[in-house]
């Protein structure tokens, strides 16, 4: 069965849909009322209504399909996905969705940003207004992606594992069971970020007494792990360059490092012990000691390694 597009499509923007006949000669119509709905979309029209990728703007179409960078169509013709690169050459993409009285009502547009994005659309708006007003966001968010590509390329980032690009904060191993979690704007990425140690009191302690008085030295024109490093003096050890075995990650009680989605973050105090656990877990287990006594939302109890006595304050983790 001959395709909708077949030989024509040189650019091989569309990859050939079978079609029967009678939809193929709808295809060749063009605006006005008897115009199939997807053909109304502008996808791979210029401004002009009545221009038609397969009449005689074909090649005006073509050069705007090809710059929007086409991913995909559904087979409704009312998704699209776009790509773009941004200045650094990360790819991107939105996801457009066109509603039933498109062009009245403006389209839904799905993205990976830390931000809200929000169209400028009017019933004469095109997938080209879109696609530039995509572009522009892209750009005005480079800074904030090059901040977190530094840190995930030049760290050893526990939380998240595989960070999208709307994701703002970092879990940052320092050194053997202590930690880091960073919290970033997304408008001034440069800037001093929201932050909390996690680790043994004996460890993170002196790094707060660095951080405070060292703040002073912060400046916005560095990068934000350059200025991580001067405020705290250390170097963040890279995961590249050290084995996982250095670090003990696993919990001491379920003897795993991932449990639904969240990894040990609560470590013994004991210098001589420093053993990490789930936070579920190390609740459970002093739950289930007849020693262990709760005042609001902290438990007191025993190491279930070293028999010291250990505190666990029942965090809220964010969505």
């Amino acid at each position: 069965m001959p395709s909708v597009l077949g030989p024509a499509d040189p650019a091989g923007l569309f990859p050939p849909r079978p079609v029967p006949a009678p939809s193929r000669r709808r295809l060749r119509m063009c605006g006005g009322h008897s115009c199939a709905p997807w053909q109304r979309l502008k996808l791979t029209c210029c401004a002009t209504s009545r221009c038609c990728f397969l009449r005689t703007g074909r090649k005006q179409c073509m050069r705007d399909s090809f710059r929007l960078r086409l991913v995909c169509v559904d087979t409704s013709f009312s998704t699209v996905k776009l790509k773009a690169h941004d200045a650094s050459g990360r790819k991107h993409v939105i996801t457009i969705k066109l509603k039933a009285k498109h062009p009245v009502e403006p389209p839904d547009c799905v993205v990976d940003f830390p931000v809200p994005f929000s169209v400028s659309w009017t019933p004469q708006s095109s997938l080209v207004d879109i696609h530039s007003q995509f572009l522009a966001a892209l750009e005005s968010l480079k800074t904030f992606w090059d901040v977190m590509d530094e840190i995930d390329e030049k760290t050893w980032v526990l939380e998240p594992e595989k960070p999208p690009r709307s994701a703002t904060a970092r879990r940052i191993v320092l050194g053997n069971n202590v930690s880091i979690n960073i919290e970033v704007d997304p408008r001034h990425p440069t800037m001093l970020p929201e932050f909390c140690f996690l680790g043994a009191d004996h460890v993170i302690k002196p790094l707060g007494i660095k951080l405070s008085g060292n703040i002073h030295l912060w400046d916005p024109e560095n990068s934000l792990l350059q200025n991580l490093k001067d405020v705290l003096e250390i170097d963040f050890p890279a995961r590249t360059v050290l084995e996982e075995s250095d670090f003990s990650m696993d919990c001491g009680i379920c003897y795993a490092r991932h449990l639904n989605g969240a990894i040990p973050d609560q470590v013994c105090d004991n210098p001589q012990c420093g053993q990490p656990f789930h936070q579920i877990c190390l609740y459970e287990w002093l739950r289930g000691l007849s020693t262990s006594r709760q005042s609001f939302n902290v438990l007191f109890g025993e190491c279930p390694y070293c028999s010291k006595p250990i505190t666990l304050k029942m965090l809220v983790r964010k969505p």
